[in-house]
């Protein structure tokens, strides 16, 4: 592969002086360009850091992101595209890659931060603390005894979805914490740590039996609302769900009708099928939900973390090397 002698990298202001103070490493010329200067950014590559997203959602777009999306279409010489996150669902990173654009994600850079939300999100249910919270509010003393005393977690059980990195980290906490494990994933190739495997087909067989459900899986056909209206009323009443993964996993109609009728213990939910949730929506006031907006991941060394990802990328690819995380076809 012939690198031109100039490399353009789109990438933010925010971003540019470690990006300088790095590329001399790489081994090519790079120029740093990004449309907040006014001028033409012809880029072969981009870096979407987190700043440029900043908060945009995939339902609704700043101007100020729409600005880097516009010149990613706008540039014909744009060969790679690194972003931020995990997950590269956006419309704009598949209508690139639809275009023969290289795409390729921040997978692993913030799964100990999500792992570390997801069973923030156990702790704060099992202990009960949405309750204490009204009732500090209320300035009311009510000790946690009678109907409203928690429960042991060790020996509980839960299911989790997705055994990628967030999955296992989740996993290993949930052990830790004294739970039983079942794995919920795209093989049933066992798990030496759980007491069930099972493919995403056969989910609805563990949750009887689940005192809490974890999601942390991949966004795919096969997860697509995986948790409907059936599979949320075969879960006992007193089992809660923790979602760091899409909102599309779940029925989100059926979930709220769930909660709203105390037919589920709780619900953690970082992420919506609308995205920011919308101010009407129940989940905001339901007493037994904590809602977070989308930022289960975010943490003040994932910067570092995902330029780190980018600049190891870019040597592979200046030297005609196979990208890491690279999404297939």
């Amino acid at each position: 592969m012939t690198q031109p002698q100039d490399i353009r990298i789109l990438c933010s202001p925010a971003e540019a002086p470690a990006l300088r103070e790095a590329l001399p490493t790489a081994g090519a010329r790079f120029v740093l360009c990004h449309p907040e200067d006014g001028q033409p950014c012809d880029a072969q590559v981009a870096f979407v850091s987190r700043d440029i997203t900043g908060a945009s959602t995939k339902f609704q777009i700043t101007p100020e992101t729409a600005r880097y999306y516009e010149a990613m279409r706008q540039a014909p010489a744009l060969r790679w595209v690194h972003v931020h996150s995990a997950g590269a669902d956006r419309e704009i990173y598949q209508s690139l890659h639809a275009r023969g654009v290289a795409i390729t994600t921040s997978q692993g850079a913030s799964d100990a931060v999500v792992a570390q939300t997801a069973i923030g999100g156990v702790l704060a249910l099992a202990r009960r603390l949405p309750l204490l919270a009204t009732d500090q509010r209320d300035r009311a003393w009510r000790p946690l005894l009678g109907a409203r005393t928690p429960r042991d977690l060790a020996g509980q059980h839960a299911v989790v979805v997705g055994w990628g990195g967030i999955g296992q980290r989740i996993g290993e906490l949930l052990l830790a914490l004294g739970l039983t494990l079942s794995v919920v994933r795209h093989s049933d190739t066992p798990v030496r740590q759980a007491r069930h495997t099972v493919t995403y087909k056969d989910l609805a067989g563990l949750l009887p039996g689940a005192d809490w459900l974890v999601l942390a899986c991949p966004l795919t056909p096969a997860t697509r609302e995986l948790v409907d209206r059936q599979a949320l009323a075969a879960l006992p009443a007193h089992a809660s769900i923790v979602n760091v993964a899409r909102g599309h996993v779940i029925d989100e109609a059926a979930l709220i009708e769930a909660l709203a009728a105390g037919r589920l213990g709780g619900a953690f939910l970082d992420v919506f099928q609308q995205e920011p949730l919308p101010p009407e929506s129940p989940l905001w006031t339901l007493e037994n939900t904590i809602v977070t907006p989308h930022s289960a991941g975010f943490s003040d060394g994932n910067r570092a973390r995902v330029r780190g990802l980018f600049l190891a990328n870019l040597r592979r690819w200046t030297q005609a090397e196979p990208l890491a995380n690279r999404l297939a076809g």
